[in-house]
């Protein structure tokens, strides 16, 4: 009894958590609820930068672990 009340409380979650992120439709007057969607920034100028400073980051992060042993 136990294990069924645990199954509908789950399919009750999954199935709520769909509904409560549902995107709107389109409809013919356009704009819908929070309006149109923004231009998506461009990052491929500074992705480059972004790399090295990950790179740079795994570096540190290795030399600061290898002192430790």
């Amino acid at each position: 009894m136990k294990n069924l009340l645990k199954l509908y409380l789950f399919i009750f979650v999954l199935m709520f958590d769909f509904v409560a992120f549902a995107q709107p439709g389109d409809n013919v007057g356009g704009g819908g609820l929070e309006g149109g969607d923004p231009l998506p920034a461009p990052i491929n100028g500074k992705i480059f930068l972004l790399a090295f400073a990950g790179l740079c980051f795994v570096i540190y992060t290795l030399r600061k672990a290898k002192k430790a042993i």
